[in-house]
């Protein structure tokens, strides 16, 4: 952990601030053989890949409803009772994300509106492993929900023995999810890509995965299958002053790198002693976890930057474009005010990251590996879509078609403008 950089020049930050390397390319190959497989032998395909990776014969695909009730009873009442509270914030805080439709009337007999129409079908991915991630499928069936979309499909690795996490099925019958299916890695993305024989096709494609899944999603969105935003390895930054507390900060660098090994985690601060500091914390507090091993690889490619400056250090911050970042300071709202590029922001000495991993009510599911500058998280609008209405009258067309016929004879286009000529002639 001597990543430590004291005020350095903006020529070093782009070096500084890279992320760990990770070469999808020379995934590419692998990849899009399975896609192709799945593409051309539906079931047959997925099935075999189970075998292969997941290690699991799978008789049928799709969970049962006596499955789902089995899962119901094996979840205990606290975790239940946890899970109903994020449930709650989330529905609230993504149900007030819905907008009104407004009617505009642009000139005389010309109305304009623009309608948030739902996307039909949608496939969530939910990872398995180590630690299956059910509150991703509250992060995304939630508002997938919310907006209307009609068929939702839900993929999830099961076990070596061909049982899905009760607790991601608890969560999925709490929200109305039906359609859920044993399938993880790569043969899940290209199941719903491409549908099969049990597995419907959809539009749009949701949630994290390792660097096989990301591989998958970025290729078959190329083919035009919708993916919710890039994504990479998930990470933290964190601004920390004179008023921060050391432990707070170090339980939040290590709460995202106990995620994975590709993990990064970034602290600026104003002064060495907070460096100092929050390092003697990390040591303190890594020992006693139990994904210490996971969490110390992630550090080797931890940042600790000393920067004075408040406007300076704000310009790194934006410049990373952190997918989480936390403004450890008595100052965090008037802080945040500098904020241009991030995921999501987290205020104060009270807001870890974790509250909005699971239950603040906002979104998880956000932008990586800088793509923050462009990209927004997970909201109720990444599951509709934005249509737009035009109507217009005799005294509308009378009001703007001489504009538009003007405006098509310069670009050439005869027709277009004769489409307004017939229409004024007949009035």
């Amino acid at each position: 952990m001597e990543n430590i950089f004291i005020e350095p020049v903006k020529a070093q930050w782009d070096n500084i601030l890279r992320r760990p390397a990770f070469d999808s390319k020379s995934l590419e190959g692998t990849v899009a053989t399975i896609l192709e497989d799945v593409k051309l032998n539906g079931d047959v395909a997925v099935r075999k890949y189970a075998a292969q990776f997941d290690k699991v014969t799978l008789d049928t695909l799709k969970v049962t409803d006596a499955e789902i009730t089995e899962a119901i009873t094996l979840v205990d009442a606290e975790l239940k009772s946890a899970i109903q509270i994020a449930k709650n914030n989330i529905t609230v805080f993504h149900a007030a994300q819905k907008e009104t439709v407004k009617q505009i009337e642009i000139a005389k007999g010309v109305t304009c509106w623009r309608k948030a129409i739902a996307i039909q079908k949608v496939g969530l991915y939910i990872p398995g492993g180590s630690a299956p991630l059910f509150s991703t499928l509250l992060m995304l069936g939630i508002p997938a929900m919310l907006a209307g979309c009609q068929e939702i499909i839900v993929c999830t690795p099961s076990d070596k023995n061909g049982k899905v996490n009760p607790i991601v099925l608890y969560v999925a019958q709490l929200i109305g999810l039906k359609n859920i299916y044993k399938i993880g890695g790569v043969q899940a993305i290209a199941a719903m890509a491409y549908g099969t024989q049990t597995v419907p096709q959809v539009s749009k494609i949701f949630g994290p995965g390792n660097q096989y899944v990301t591989c998958a999603k970025q290729l078959v969105n190329k083919e035009g299958v919708a993916i919710d935003m890039p994504a990479g390895p998930s990470e933290v930054a964190v601004y920390a002053d004179e008023t921060s507390n050391a432990a707070f900060v170090a339980a939040d660098l290590l709460s995202q790198a106990e995620h994975g090994t590709d993990s990064q985690v970034v602290l600026v601060a104003n002064a060495q002693l907070i460096i100092d500091n929050v390092k003697k914390e990390i040591t303190k507090q890594l020992a006693l976890l139990p994904r210490k091993d996971i969490a110390t690889k992630a550090l080797e490619y931890s940042r600790f930057i000393i920067i004075k400056n408040t406007d300076a250090a704000f310009d790194l911050l934006n410049e990373y474009a952190a997918e989480h970042l936390i403004i450890a300071s008595d100052n965090a709202l008037t802080l945040s005010e500098k904020v241009i590029n991030a995921g999501s922001v987290f205020l104060g000495h009270y807001a870890p990251e974790s509250a909005g991993d699971y239950a603040s009510g906002t979104n998880h599911t956000l932008p990586t590996n800088g793509h923050a500058k462009a990209y927004s998280g997970v909201s109720l609008d990444s599951f509709v879509k934005k249509v737009t209405f035009q109507q217009l009258t005799k005294e509308g067309i009378k009001n703007i078609g001489s504009a538009v016929e003007a405006m098509a004879a310069a670009e050439g286009l005869d027709a277009h403008k004769n489409a307004v000529t017939l229409r004024l002639k007949n009035i």
